[in-house]
């Protein structure tokens, strides 16, 4: 099989993704000043490019896989023309218009308006679904600043991807509308998906990520536990499926494994313990395969 043409973003996307590989046991060395990133893996060949045209990339068959945001496959309008593969839930960010905290929202819409945004495409959607008189003031990085409530603003409304909104306070501004959720996603080209080989490279990788991504959110809980106490312990705990018993040396009690997501760790101990558990030990996983 040739080799899988895999592109990165730069920037937040390359190290998510970056740990991602690492923890499924692909390794990557990007030398300095090259775009190409060094593996161990010698199936698969890796190319780093800018965020905003990873899916325009994999839609015209420039490679097979590729990591993005779900915004800017929406904003490349290519979001029929790629195969979405998985949603890695990284960097999650909402896209959102926002306007002075000033301004009274419904009058600014009987306004003619310019829009500051790096988002054209999806910003042009947003003003004709909501027939607003409104041009595109194109900018780059931060842009909050543009949009103001004085007579020389340079823009009346931004649309922008925000993960908690705190940017946008500190700047006095405030969210009128939310046009798309979007995170980091494992995105693939359809000519590639019709290789049965790549195909398969493709869902490998697929299961992969799935098994750490899962063992992320998951620990092991080990505890011993005396014999008049087992049966109550047992039906007082989750597990994944079911928990892993052995008997303890001297016949005097067993040995109880468990796999729980982290966030139910806080009320499980105590309760555990109120159960009869004992020598209580947590530690993580690597992977866990459902």
């Amino acid at each position: 099989m040739e080799k899988l043409r895999i592109l990165l973003a730069k920037g937040r996307i390359y190290e998510s993704v970056y740990a991602l590989l690492n923890d499924v046991g692909i390794t990557l060395s990007l030398p300095d000043r090259t775009y190409f990133p060094i593996t161990n893996q010698a199936d698969l060949a890796f190319q780093v490019v800018k965020p905003q045209i990873t899916s325009a990339l994999l839609a015209q068959n420039k490679a097979d896989v590729g990591f993005s945001g779900k915004d800017w496959v929406y904003e490349n309008g290519v979001q029929d023309d790629v195969e979405e593969i998985m949603d890695l839930g990284f960097d999650p960010v909402r896209i959102v218009a926002a306007i002075p905290e000033t301004v009274d929202y419904n009058s600014l819409l009987k306004k003619k308006l310019t829009i500051a945004t790096e988002y054209q495409s999806l910003s042009k959607k947003w003003i004709d679904q909501n027939n607003i008189d409104g041009t595109i003031f194109r900018t780059w990085g931060t842009s909050e600043g543009f949009v103001q409530d004085t007579p020389d603003a340079l823009a009346q409304v931004l649309i922008d991807n925000t993960s908690t909104g705190s940017s946008l306070k500190a700047n006095r501004l405030k969210i009128v509308d939310t046009l798309m959720e979007s995170s980091t996603r494992m995105y693939a080209s359809k000519e590639a998906l019709k290789d049965p080989a790549k195909k398969q490279k493709i869902m490998e990788l697929k299961m992969l990520f799935e098994t750490v991504l899962n063992a992320r959110s998951r620990v092991m809980l080990e505890m011993n536990v005396a014999e008049d106490k087992f049966d109550a312990l047992i039906k007082g705990i989750p597990s994944m499926k079911s928990p892993t018993v052995s008997p303890l040396f001297g016949g005097n009690g067993y040995a109880v494994k468990i796999a729980v997501k982290k966030s139910e760790v806080p009320v499980l101990l105590p309760q555990l313990h109120s159960l009869g558990a004992t020598d209580i030990v947590e530690y993580g996983l690597r992977k866990v395969l459902m």
